[in-house]
């Protein structure tokens, strides 16, 4: 049974949050999550309602994006017991990679996947800390639709609703817990 998302739980998780001015460059107000996690009863509940979710969705693997979505990422798969695959920088994965290139809010980078990490039936969920302007969460999809398999739904601890990254994902479904 789905529990629901209560509003005291989504504002206990924002008072843990930390904003961090002009990182990683001047203008930019960094969400640091490092302080909710930090704490086991907040990092517990995020899980707990993400994995509330997703529990009775026919979910084949986790698609975790470097570095902080591999936190959220890695504890939601062993909650739903289902398969985990990270999304790496460039040149981080050791095998046959697909890559995809990606504009963020602060500059350009590039993402990896195996090229054998995911198989065409499977069903799979995203997951990050933060959707900010879609970029990166773009770039992922691309690299998934390059293996053939389905997204089912991208997940975020927080969304930048200004930055308009829902935009970006066409008909993609996306979940947040926070919005700012």
């Amino acid at each position: 049974m789905n529990k629901p998302v209560i509003g005291n739980d989504i504002e206990e998780l924002k008072q843990a949050i930390r904003d961090v001015p002009d990182f990683p460059k001047k203008g930019i107000i960094f969400k640091d999550i490092t302080p909710l996690l930090s704490q086991p009863e907040l990092f517990r509940k995020i899980i707990d309602l993400l994995a509330d979710r997703y529990r009775s969705r026919k979910i084949d693997k986790i698609i975790a994006i470097e570095a902080r979505g591999f936190i959220l990422g890695a504890a939601l798969a062993y909650r739903l017991r289902t398969g985990f695959v990270p999304i790496r920088k460039k040149n981080k994965l050791p095998w046959k990679v697909f890559s995809a290139a990606y504009a963020l809010e602060y500059g350009q980078d590039s993402l990896e996947v195996h090229q054998d990490a995911l198989q065409s039936h499977e069903k799979v969920l995203i997951i990050d800390d933060v959707l900010a302007t879609g970029g990166t969460v773009s770039a992922v999809s691309e690299l998934i639709g390059k293996l053939g398999a389905e997204v089912i739904e991208v997940a975020c601890l927080i969304e930048l609703t200004f930055l308009n990254g829902r935009e970006k994902l066409g008909q993609t479904p996306v979940f947040s817990l926070i919005q700012y």
